[in-house]
């Protein structure tokens, strides 16, 4: 199983971090040890003292493929949860200054938590999925995929084009604005529209 990352996918999250608008998806990966089930509590990480989160919908591939043409792409994905792209803020401005990977800010050990699955239906319209990330009770992201610089479709072809999709590979899509700190004891709650697919404490 691998954890597939797309990095800067809305343009005003691209622009509060001071990055360019990209004019293809920017792609990383995090290892399967990366992923932490709904529910379970996330220990904040010793090697960090600035850690953020990014919200992000999350899609579960179902068929295997690869050089997969963006107008069938919607038949290798059958479901989508809510997660969390856990980053060291701190590592990772470090290893951009000095132009080097920065997979230690991103891809550690249960950096990206994922919540209940629900299935995508022919009814679902993917050009209008609102979700959001509460901290504390207090909503501090909000996102929905009309925003999206790179849809669904045109992510799973390109991604395709370079790895071969395996059935039970994770897309995390990318996260709007909003990203912040968090803090030991801080509750965590993700919603895709009106439903609450995760939520978990950081200890």
């Amino acid at each position: 199983m691998k954890i597939i990352c797309v990095g800067r996918n809305y343009a005003k999250h691209a622009e509060e971090l001071k990055n360019e608008v990209p004019s293809d998806p920017v792609i990383f990966m995090k290892p399967k040890n990366a992923l932490l089930q709904n529910s379970h509590p996330f220990y904040y990480p010793e090697f960090t003292d600035n850690l953020h989160y990014e919200c992000e919908l999350v899609l579960r591939i179902s068929k295997n493929g690869k050089h997969i043409q963006e107008r069938f792409a919607s038949k290798y994905y059958d479901s989508m949860s809510v997660g969390i792209d856990f980053t060291a803020r701190d590592l990772q401005e470090k290893q951009k200054a000095k132009g080097l990977p920065w997979e230690i800010a991103k891809s550690f050990d249960n950096s990206a938590v994922v919540g209940k699955f629900i299935p995508i239906t022919e009814e679902t319209d993917l050009k209008d999925i609102n979700f959001c990330l509460y901290k504390n009770k207090e909503i501090v992201q909000q996102g929905n995929t009309g925003d999206l610089l790179f849809p669904f479709d045109k992510l799973i072809a390109y991604i395709s084009r370079f790895f071969t999709l395996n059935i039970g590979d994770l897309v995390f899509t990318g996260t709007p604005q909003g990203v912040g700190a968090v803090e030991i004891g801080d509750n965590l709650e993700a919603f895709i529209e009106n439903d609450s697919l995760l939520e978990f404490m950081v200890k």
